[in-house]
């Protein structure tokens, strides 16, 4: 039986280096009794976690009880900290680069690692681009927005360049949504209703800029199936159908670009992931679980292959595909 590749899960490491500037959000870890312990950020709990976080055995017991045999393991979004001054976001990057790393290194065969850059400072992130895959890693996660700065930005080519020629994958995560006290300003609200219209919104910047059309082999994935991305692309599609000039906004047609990209599964709805697989195709849909987060979807294996009715082998496909380790 192929095997089963959890391609969201996230890291957060046991400890930080201390803060050598004054940076009021530099993140800690403050250990508590038993397993468990908590994100500060700004002296505040971000999120309460536990070893699961950083423990590779108790992964692995997860992960069987899970059925996954791989996982793909990435920063916490919120410690991307594209809002940091480039050289604290260099430091925190380089930290959780090599603390994912020595995880991997605990089970190679269990675990593969996406590492962070200092988006905030392009020139800087690909200079850091070789040491990343130096040290093992696949690939790096970013925001769906640089502190502000949309996905399709000119300033951010370089790095989506030397991505596609250091043959590295690209996650792309809700972080900081816009919109939230639209909803009610409640901050619960933002993993569950706003990180979806996010990754829409960094979907649409990418595709109205032509990132996919000029860096024709760079491997993006879409957390969370695309976001709301699936139900706003026929409206994206018929816009561009009408002529000037809407027309102008898209390199070719939004139904096209959008199989560019690659899908996690993490969308608790059969039906939901079926529609997904129906507008981008069954080669760019991969398991992902949100692992080890309270939100995550459980037997994310089992639920794509029923949901989808695909073998394993084509999800596995996919995955090493989006990693570039086809051979």
């Amino acid at each position: 039986m192929a095997e089963a590749i959890d391609t969201h899960t996230h890291f957060v490491p046991r400890s930080f280096p201390v803060a050598t500037g004054r940076n009021p959000l530099w993140p800690s870890v403050e250990l508590r009794s038993g397993d468990g312990a908590a994100v500060m950020v700004g002296g505040k709990v971000f999120r309460v976690i536990d070893s699961r976080s950083w423990d590779a055995s108790r992964r692995i017991d997860d992960m069987a009880a899970d059925d996954v045999d791989v996982q793909i393991v990435s920063p916490m979004p919120e410690l991307l900290s594209h809002w940091f001054p480039a050289d604290d976001a260099d430091a925190i990057s380089r930290h959780i680069n090599e603390g994912i790393a020595e995880l991997c290194s605990a089970d190679p065969r269990r675990f593969i690692g996406i590492g962070m850059l200092p988006m905030q400072d392009p020139g800087l992130a690909v200079k850091r681009l070789e040491e990343l895959k130096s040290q093992g890693l696949r690939g790096f996660e970013i925001g769906t927005h640089i502190n502000g700065m949309a996905l399709g930005d000119v300033q951010l080519q370089e790095v989506y360049a030397a991505a596609e020629q250091a043959n590295l994958a690209i996650l792309v995560h809700p972080l900081h949504p816009a919109g939230l006290e639209r909803m009610g300003g409640r901050p619960e609200l933002a993993a569950v209703a706003a990180f979806p219209l996010e990754t829409a919104f960094a979907a649409v910047s990418l595709m109205t800029h032509g990132v996919m059309e000029r860096f024709p082999k760079l491997r993006i994935m879409l957390s969370h199936g695309g976001g709301a991305l699936p139900s706003i692309l026929p409206r994206l599609k018929h816009a561009r159908g009408i002529g000037p000039p809407l027309d102008s906004l898209f390199a070719r047609d939004p139904a096209e670009t959008v199989k560019a990209f690659y899908f996690d599964s993490i969308l608790y709805d059969r039906e939901a992931l079926d529609y997904l697989l129906r507008k981008v195709g069954r080669d760019r849909i991969l398991v992902g679980s949100d692992y080890p987060f309270t939100i995550k979807q459980d037997r994310p294996a089992e639920f794509a292959e029923r949901a989808l009715a695909m073998p394993r082998q084509e999800f596995t496909a996919n995955a090493r595909r989006w990693l570039g380790l086809e051979a």
